[in-house]
Formats: C-alpha cells, structure tokens, sequence
C-alpha cells in the first residue's frame, strides 16, 4: 500500500512537471511600449537633456527676496496664480517700522511748523507789542522832556529856585528816555524786518534734512510689502504666515538651506528650455543661423519644435541631473536657450524635465 502512494505522488508529479513545462513553453506576444522611446528625428544630431523654464529676457526665474528681515504676517498669493506688476504677493511684519516712520513724521512735520513760522514773522500781536513800547518810550522822553523845559525856565528866572543838582539830573533823565525811545524804535524795526534769513535758511535745511528722513523710512516701509516686478505666475510659495524671512531667503525645510520666498515666472504664453550640451559635443553644435531643435517630454510621446533663442558662452558644472544612473556628475556643460509656444492640450511646467535633439538645417 505504501509503495503504491509512492508511485501515485510520483506519477502526479510529473504530470504537474510537463503541464508546467508546457504552459512555461508557450510564447506570449510581449505588451506594447506604453510610449515610443526617445528617437533622433535629423540625420546628424546632438542628443542632450533639458529644463523648462519661464521664457524671460533672462536668469532661469523670478526670485524674490525681501529688502528687509522679520515673520510673515500676511499671504495674498498661492502656487500657479497668476498676478500683475505691482501686485502685493506677501506682508512682513512692520510694526517696529510703522512705529518709527510715525516718530520722524512728526518731527518733520515740527520741523515744517517752524519754518513757517519764521516765514510768516513778524506775528501782528509781537508787532503791536513792539509799538506800544515805542510810543510808550516817546510819551516818557516828552513828560521828562517837558520837566526839563520847566526847570530851566525856572532856573532862567531864578537861579535859586532851581537847584544844579535837579537840572542835571533833569538833562540826564531826558537823555536816558532818549536812548529808550531809539532802542524801542530799533527794537520796532527789528520786529517789523521778521526773521533773520540766515535763521529762514537753516531751518529749511533742517526741515529738508526732517522730511528725507521720513521719506527714507516710508520708503523702507514699503519694503515690508514684496510685491511683484512683472506680470507673471506665481511658480512656489516657499514660506507660510509666522515663517521668517530674510534678504538671505527663507529656510527650506526638506534641503535644510535658504531658498527665495516667492518663485515667479514671466507671462507663460511661451516657455524656454534650457538645454546643457556636453562639452565634448561644442565641436558638433551647429552655427545658430543653422541650428534647430527640437524636444520630447519623458512619458508621452508629445513632441515639440523648439525655436532658438541664444546660447550662454560659459561652460559650468552640470546641476541639473537627467535621473539617469550612468550620467557622470561632474560634468560640464554649456547652456543653450530655446523657447516654444505653450500649448493649450499639453500641460507643462517649469523645471521640467525634457529629451532635447539639436540638429543642423
């Protein structure tokens, strides 16, 4: 009995064995690719990776940095929002700022007053002051005057009514009320003349010096406000309400560096590639009256021309890696600038990746 499960286990491992060689025998047709690989569409070109940028006069994007350092208050903008020059994309808090801006208004706003006040000298009550004392100095030098007439009428009759001592003291009585009334007099005129121009002058340098100031201020004020160069779209928001930012950028928390707060691009009814050509190819790039392009996207088989646009004479270490395992990462490469009109049914976006063949017309 023992001998005959054997045999049946075996026999029934050899059915399992050819049924599984049968089935593993049998040539399945493969799938198709889920793309057309990357192909060569010029007789003789140049293959080289690319990066899709904001087409602009030029740099790579719009990155915005701040003038001046402290938390975020207030965020007017997201991610892929489009938004016109002048527009207000964050709010750093300004309170320190405001605070100060308010302090040296109010001394130029002083300042201001005072020239005025010297401009508009003399006030008609400082005047009217001045006057009354002038003619109060003529009224004393006439009643000491007119004692000084009597006396010596008196003593002209009769020397011993009068005695010398009185009429000197008379005569110099005249002549102290006689100064009073030209120093009233003088006193007057300096009043009516109003302020010295030298006096005018300084204080309108002052005032000059007052009112920069505060405009200095003001204008650091607004600083507070990052608000956009160009029209553009918003490409990343880097930093939320309560994140610090500084003239260095804002903290980015998956590198652990600092990186620009808000990233725009230019209006994107075109957009750029920039295209890194191996040095060991610049012998093979065409000349630019001869030059075409043209670019694949990774995963479609969506393909573009591409216009060209210029190249940027200096060769630099590659930054930008293709995700390819074989690619060296110290290579040097020189930048070459193409642009093409968005299309409306692909969606694209800047830092994108992209196949790029550049060939010769």
């Amino acid at each position: 009995m023992r001998n005959k499960i054997v045999f049946a286990l075996a026999g029934l491992g050899l059915l399992l064995g050819i049924a599984g060689a049968v089935y593993f025998g049998i040539r399945h047709p493969p799938q198709p690719p889920a793309f057309n690989p990357t192909a060569n569409p010029f007789a003789h070109a140049i293959y080289a990776s690319g990066i899709i940028e904001s087409a602009q006069a030029g740099g790579e994007n719009v990155n915005l940095y701040p003038e001046v350092a402290g938390p975020v208050v207030r965020l007017m903008v997201g991610d892929g929002q489009a938004v016109a020059a002048g527009a207000p994309l964050l709010t750093i808090d300004p309170t320190v700022q405001q605070a100060a801006t308010a302090q040296l208004k109010a001394q130029a706003d002083a300042a201001r007053s005072t020239l005025e006040a010297l401009r508009r000298q003399p006030r008609p009550e400082t005047l009217e002051v001045a006057r009354a004392q002038m003619e109060a100095a003529a009224a004393n030098l006439k009643q000491v005057g007119d004692q000084l007439a009597k006396q010596r009428e008196s003593y002209a009759l009769d020397p011993r009514s009068v005695s010398k001592d009185v009429l000197d003291t008379a005569e110099n009585a005249t002549k102290v009320a006689a100064a009073n009334l030209e120093v009233a007099r003088r006193q007057y005129e300096l009043t009516k003349a109003g302020a010295w121009s030298y006096d005018i002058e300084s204080q309108r340098k002052v005032t000059e010096a007052a009112v920069k100031q505060y405009e200095s201020a003001n204008a650091l004020l607004s600083k507070y406000t990052l608000r956009a160069p160009v029209d553009g779209t918003v490409l990343a928001v880097n930093v939320g309400i309560g994140g610090y930012v500084s003239p260095q950028g804002a903290y980015q928390t998956y590198t652990g560096g600092a990186g620009p707060p808000i990233v725009m691009s230019a209006t994107q009814h075109y957009l750029a590639v920039r295209v890194f050509v191996d040095e060991i190819l610049l012998h093979r790039l065409p000349p630019p009256e001869r030059l075409v392009a043209q670019m694949q996207l990774r995963g479609t088989d969506t393909k573009l021309p591409l216009e060209f646009v210029g190249v940027q004479p200096y060769v630099t270490p590659k930054v930008e890696l293709s995700d390819q395992r074989q690619e060296r990462v110290d290579l040097r490469v020189l930048p070459v600038l193409f642009r093409f009109p968005k299309p409306a049914d692909v969606s694209l976006y800047p830092g994108q990746l992209v196949d790029v063949y550049i060939g010769e017309k």
